[in-house]
């Protein structure tokens, strides 16, 4: 073998565990493996869980805050402004040097898969350029996914069409769309008609950003899950943000709710965006913005967490950490109860990795040796702590690795270190 971990603890709450890997795989997995290993890791009981992935990321923008300016009043709105008023200046140098710098974040989280949106509404498409340039570049340590983001709207950008088909034809591997942002409703129901059709006919998966809006009758997600079902799609389509949902009737959304689950149709949430940029035109009390999460978990449909910005237009703060999404999202949807909490860790684990179609993931023999040893004893722990990454593995290989997290005291009278951990032994 060449790498052994023992006594690792695992996501299903399983302790006391061995994994031993072999030519990039798990080869087996179990208790007291009677294996011999070049290398060998003792977890200590430390959580080992498949890595971070996630769904929903806007690559092309990040590391940009403050070009060409502040976001000054934090809106969405303004946003979308800024980044037009930055794509005149952007450079394929630049996005390039920007985007591997954020992958050297994500690889040090544990964060070893990403669904980036590239827009595509830049005649030049320079982004598309760059990003496909870092998907090559950083294959060996991680799977970026991207997805032909018409920033500007389908429609209402004349040329969005025709940039996003030679986006695809360079090698993007996701249809997106953004219909909320079209001029009237009809407009957005007919982007979504086009775009799914054109996937459905080159076999692609699709990924729309969905009814991003405070407005109650912003109701794309019934459109896209209707051409999801026509189209015989189950399984390949998904719905990012849905934010309008939180201010929808719950007698709608009970309508709502079955129609997305027979069409198959995925959901990812954005805790630290979503928080952020809804509810702006409430005084108060303040709508929280989040789609309804545990509504949807119950329903048995997908759901999934993303990053969605870090340090651009949009947002000013983040550090590709899942464990921080992972942790707003608990708090924004409430979900305190001991399952639901480790619903929230498997929504930037295993959960987006099934949305991406990600093969080989995993903890059961035979799946990529992909793996991130975390400080912490179970999943709720880690989400707690943000816990530290001590080992980050790929295919068999560490790339990355970091001491416990302890934190060392001075104070008289006290023990030397203080262990955040609740530790059974």
């Amino acid at each position: 073998m060449d790498l052994l971990i023992r006594n690792a603890a695992l996501p299903s709450g399983r302790t006391g565990v061995d994994i031993a890997i072999a030519g990039g795989r798990i080869n087996a997995v179990g208790v007291a493996l009677a294996v011999n290993a070049e290398q060998v890791i003792d977890a200590g009981g430390s959580l080992v869980t498949p890595p971070f992935v996630d769904a929903h990321f806007h690559m092309d923008a990040t590391l940009s805050y403050g070009l060409p300016r502040v976001n000054s009043s934090g809106t969405l709105l303004e946003g979308i402004a800024l980044w037009g008023e930055l794509k005149p200046t952007l450079t394929q140098e630049a996005l390039f040097a920007r985007a591997m710098q954020y992958c050297d974040w994500a690889v040090a989280r544990g964060l070893l898969a990403i669904r980036s949106h590239v827009d595509i509404c830049d005649d030049r498409l320079l982004a598309v350029e760059a990003l496909l340039q870092v998907k090559g570049r950083v294959a060996p340590y991680l799977d970026l996914q991207l997805v032909a983001f018409p920033q500007d709207g389908l429609l209402r950008s004349p040329r969005a069409f025709a940039n996003l088909k030679r986006a695809i034809a360079m090698g993007v591997d996701v249809v997106g769309g953004i219909p909320h942002f079209e001029r009237t409703m009809a407009d957005g129901a007919e982007s979504i008609r086009l775009l799914c059709e054109f996937a459905a006919e080159k076999g692609l998966r699709v990924d729309m950003h969905c009814d991003e809006s405070d407005d109650p009758m912003s109701r794309h997600i019934e459109t896209l899950a209707f051409h999801t079902q026509r189209l015989g799609m189950h399984g390949l389509v998904t719905g990012s943000h849905l934010t309008s949902m939180h201010s929808m009737d719950n007698y709608y959304v009970s309508k709502l709710l079955p129609l997305i689950r027979e069409a198959g149709v995925a959901a990812i949430a954005n805790p630290l965006i979503n928080i952020t940029l809804q509810g702006r035109h409430d005084s108060y009390p303040k709508r929280r913005g989040m789609t309804r999460v545990p509504e949807m978990l119950a329903a048995g449909i997908d759901v999934a967490f993303g990053q969605d910005c870090v340090m651009d237009p949009w947002y000013s703060l983040g550090s590709g950490d899942m464990l921080e999404v992972a942790h707003m999202g608990l708090h924004v949807a409430q979900m305190t109860g001991q399952d639901a909490m480790h619903a929230c860790f498997m929504a930037v684990t295993e959960t987006p990795a099934r949305i991406l179609g990600l093969g080989g993931y995993g903890l059961e023999p035979g799946c990529n040796a992909d793996l991130v040893v975390l400080d912490a004893g179970c999943t709720v722990e880690a989400i707690r702590l943000r816990a530290g990454r001590r080992y980050v593995i790929r295919r068999g290989k560490i790339i990355s690795q970091s001491p416990a997290t302890q934190a060392t005291l001075t104070l008289p009278g006290r023990p030397p270190s203080v262990d955040f951990r609740l530790r059974s032994e």
